[in-house]
């Protein structure tokens, strides 16, 4: 589904000096996986998920989705920031219904879809409210079912939850995973947690300190729904939480 080839990422400062942000990034993620991206603030796990959904360019390598080269944004791929980046003026069911606007759906079909989605996200009940009316965790599922009503076969999660108090965010990983199991769409999510990437990923990508370069790549073999407090998740995280450790240690 996705292959990522030398893939270095270099950024200019205002003094034109030269900051690897990625170095010699190979990477393949198979249909239907569930990948977690993992690592340290400035690892460049941020950067690397969006060469992957073309809307930065690499400084040298490729990135090629579904067998093609990318040169832009992908139509098959929805993005989901931190930030949530509902439009303020709309109301929830026209932000979700925005990208089938966009591709010319007949207005009661984009609504159809957005109506169905909502219900689906536990917000059929708010559909005619704005962002500023909702909580954090319902923004966020509005704006993930936003991302989602185009039926991309790809989404990209830029740490998602990171914004939200634990027991919101614990409520949204088993709604995320419940999705996934059900929908089955290639997955490719950003986070600093350890745990998080324990919990949710068929695999977990461990990235080091800038120059981000990935030093591990761990296939999570745990059954759905996962147990945080069961030894083989705790031998998980001590297993990658040691790597991080040793890493970080090594770039000071």
């Amino acid at each position: 589904m996705i292959e990522v080839k030398g893939l270095n990422k270099i950024f200019l400062t205002e003094k034109k000096k030269e900051v690897y942000a990625l170095r010699d990034i190979n990477l393949s993620i198979e249909a239907q996986e569930f990948v977690c991206l993992l690592g340290p603030s400035g690892s460049g796990k941020s950067t690397l998920l969006r060469l992957m959904e073309g809307i930065t360019e690499p400084t040298t390598g490729e990135v090629k989705v579904m067998g093609q080269t990318i040169r832009g944004p992908i139509l098959d791929a929805g993005m989901v920031f931190q930030e949530y980046s509902l439009m303020p003026w709309k109301n929830i069911i026209d932000n979700v219904a925005f990208g089938l606007e966009l591709r010319k759906v007949p207005k009661r079909d984009r609504y159809k879809v957005a109506s169905e989605i909502l219900d689906k996200f536990g917000l059929g009940e708010f559909t005619k409210s704005f962002p500023h009316e909702l909580s954090g965790g319902m923004k966020q599922r509005a704006a993930i079912a936003r991302s989602i009503a185009t039926s991309p076969k790809i989404l990209y999660m830029d740490e998602p939850f990171g914004a939200l108090d634990a027991y919101t965010r614990f409520q949204m990983q088993k709604d995320l995973i419940e999705f996934w199991l059900q929908e089955k769409r290639t997955i490719v999510f950003v986070t600093h947690s350890v745990e998080e990437a324990i919990f949710l990923g068929t695999r977990v990508i461990l990235m080091s300190p800038r120059p981000g370069e990935i030093v591990g790549d761990y296939h999570i073999e745990l059954a759905y729904p996962r147990n945080r407090w069961s030894q083989e998740f705790g031998e998980y995280f001590q297993k990658i939480m040691g790597q991080l450790d040793e890493v970080s240690e090594r770039s000071r």
